[in-house]
């Protein structure tokens, strides 16, 4: 209670409604695999769509690991695109990167100088980093000019002035009557005139930390300076992705867009790491030296002479209407690396640095519910590889089992017939795991052919629907699989029989009613958890209750907490109950809620523990629906 010790008018504020619990996100997903670009470690990205993907993680080209005899389909990528057509509008991916024995998979290109004066690379690893890199160079207008020292007397003394170009950008100067060829670089710097008592600017060609500079041009032994800037093009060398172009980019490191912020080895902001795929490095100080360097090259593009430089070509054009050069290089050696095994999915802790890799980066992200790994069943045995699946599955069980409030989507091996899925399924016992069959035939846009495709990317998909058109209390179940466009096996209801028992999961055909996801069972042996739809509800409901609750902590353990506490949850439990996600004709049969001295005992209040007892009874599905039919006679009763 506040204080009051001086006389007055006191108003406050308070609140007599009801704390309220609001229901947390259950269709946000985490995919972990092997991509062909974008980090391999830190905070994932959200994603919303598949064009999200293709720009941080590369397109959906096949992946080649060097230590297998032939390229493989890139499952991630179709599994990401399979999950947004299903309906998915979150994803979170986790690229996993197993480097080759003696090379880093980065692509990269530099200078025939030795040493060379900078370099370009791909900022990850992966045959998508080798890119094409146009460098486009432009030349302005003469940006000198004069001002009167005194501008209240008109033709009184003047001083030359820069008009169009400010400090640190890189130019081209030349003095009055010289030809194009006698134009020299320079970078612009800014000192305080004391005798015009003013700033002013002059032009340098040394470094910047020189005081004083060493290379000092005054603007009075010049009377033509053109501003020098340079656009960069970076496009995939295949037939998937798009161009992207960064314009008017500077030269001089200390420009607020320079070449080396904009494509900074190490990057200040979170969106250059994941939206900028090439690097500059280099150690050069100055835009003068950078523009040497980057200008001395002979690589033109546009039909211009090989003998010219970069440099030859824009002087021989520099009193032309528009002086523009430009040469193209592509980066080589970028690789895939090898195939990922269980520890690369199971990923780093990051204790030396913070980057987690694997399914650790998915622990600091918390919206995540659906967790898949698609790819990671396929039997690479039969391309020289080794088979990693059921281990990454374990690791991926683990992790969920450890988050509590998500559930792993488990993909059957690839070309299994029904003895050896139940053999696989025989491996896993866990109530937040669930186990699909067969893998699904769809259209591949790279090699235009019909492909089979872990089933996983569709299932996520479709469970993130179900959540976001029914709620999560319904089992993701007896839904089309949109993007199908068969099946790796067609399954009849005697095979099914056999595999539903068993917690394996059926894609099926039906005659005119198409694929359909026809499962909704855990992988557990425990029959209170049988079913899926129960075990994401409870963590819906255990997830939400404990985000809703935090006020509760360390407020006075007492009659009127314990009240609050109850009134908050029966609250939250009779919205669920009137939307029918509970079964009961009446709010005392759908749930109960008990925060009392029946739920705590002296020790427990002692210790600081407040112990609330909830009970829910969930709706099951209604996987057998049974139609009793009997003869009746017309004068029975």
């Amino acid at each position: 209670m506040p204080e009051y010790l001086a006389p007055g008018v006191f108003v406050e504020e308070t609140s007599f409604r009801q704390k309220t619990i609001e229901g947390v996100s259950t269709s946000t997903t985490g995919f972990v695999g092997a991509c062909r670009f974008g980090p391999v470690a830190g905070e994932s990205e959200l994603l919303t769509s598949f064009a999200d993907f293709e720009r941080v993680y590369g397109g959906i080209d096949p992946l080649r690991f060097a230590d297998l005899g032939s390229a493989s389909d890139n499952y991630l990528a179709h599994a990401v695109r399979a999950y947004f057509e299903e309906g998915g509008r979150r994803l979170y991916v986790s690229r996993v990167y197993h480097t080759s024995d003696g090379a880093d998979g980065i692509a990269h290109w530099e200078p025939a100088d030795s040493p060379p004066d900078f370099q370009l690379r791909a900022r990850h690893p992966g045959a998508a980093g080798n890119f094409r890199v146009t460098f486009v160079f432009r030349v302005g207008d003469n940006g000198w000019g004069q001002d009167p020292v005194d501008p209240a007397e008109p033709d009184g003394a003047t001083y030359p002035v820069l008009r169009g170009i400010g400090r640190f950008d890189t130019v081209l100067a030349r003095s009055a009557g010289g030809s194009p060829a006698t134009a020299t670089l320079y970078w612009v710097d800014q000192y305080f005139d004391t005798t015009l008592n003013r700033l002013r600017y002059r032009l340098r060609n040394d470094d910047p930390d020189q005081d004083p500079p060493t290379g000092a041009v005054a603007l009075d032994s010049v009377d033509d300076v053109r501003r020098i800037t340079v656009s960069v093009l970076v496009g995939p060398l295949g037939r998937f992705g798009t161009e992207q172009g960064w314009e008017g980019l500077a030269l001089h490191p200390q420009h607020a867009r320079s070449l080396t912020r904009v494509f900074a080895v190490e990057p200040l902001e979170r969106a250059t790491a994941l939206y900028v795929p090439l690097v500059f490095d280099t150690d050069l100080e100055n835009g003068a030296a950078i523009a040497t360097a980057l200008m001395g090259l002979a690589n033109l593009a546009g039909g211009a002479s090989p003998a010219e430089t970069v440099l030859d070509a824009l002087l021989t054009g520099l009193d032309a209407s528009e002086a523009r050069r430009s040469f193209r290089v592509e980066l080589a050696d970028g690789a895939d690396g090898d195939q990922p095994d269980s520890g690369d999915y199971e990923g780093q802790s990051g204790d030396d640095d913070g980057r987690r890799s694997g399914l650790r980066a998915f622990e600091d992200v918390e919206d995540i519910s659906i967790v898949a790994a698609p790819g990671s069943s396929f039997d690479y045995s039969d391309i020289g590889g080794t088979d990693h699946a059921e281990a990454i599955a374990r690791r991926m069980v683990t992790h969920c089992e450890r988050m509590r409030y998500r559930v792993a989507v488990l993909d059957t091996r690839n070309a299994q017939i029904l003895s050896d899925v139940r053999d696989y399924r025989s491996r896993f016992d866990s109530t937040r795991a669930a186990v699909y069959y067969p893998w699904v035939r769809t259209y591949d846009p790279f090699s235009e052919q019909q492909i089979v495709v872990p089933p996983s990317g569709s299932v996520a998909g479709i469970y993130a629907r179900n959540d976001i058109e029914r709620g999560v209390h319904k089992a993701p179940a007896n839904e089309v699989i949109r993007l199908a466009d068969g099946l790796e096996f067609v399954l009849n209801t005697a095979q099914q029989e056999v595999l539903n028992p068993l917690g394996i999961n059926c894609l099926r055909f039906f005659e005119g009613r198409g694929y359909r996801l026809w499962g909704a069972r855990t992988a557990s042996s425990d029959p209170e958890w049988k079913y899926l739809n129960v075990r994401r509800y409870f963590a819906f409901l255990e997830r939400s209750i404990e985000r809703g609750t935090q006020w509760a902590v360390f407020e006075n353990n007492g009659d009127a907490l314990w009240a609050n506490v109850r009134r908050t949850i029966e609250d939250f439990l009779y919205n669920e109950w009137r939307q029918s996600h509970l079964l009961g004709t009446k709010p005392d049969q759908a749930y109960f809620v008990r925060c009392d001295r029946t739920t705590m005992t002296q020790n427990d209040l002692d210790n600081g523990r407040l112990v609330c007892l909830i009970g829910v009874a969930p709706l099951r599905p209604a996987e057998f629906v049974i139609f009793r039919i009997g003869q009746k006679t017309a004068d029975s009763r």
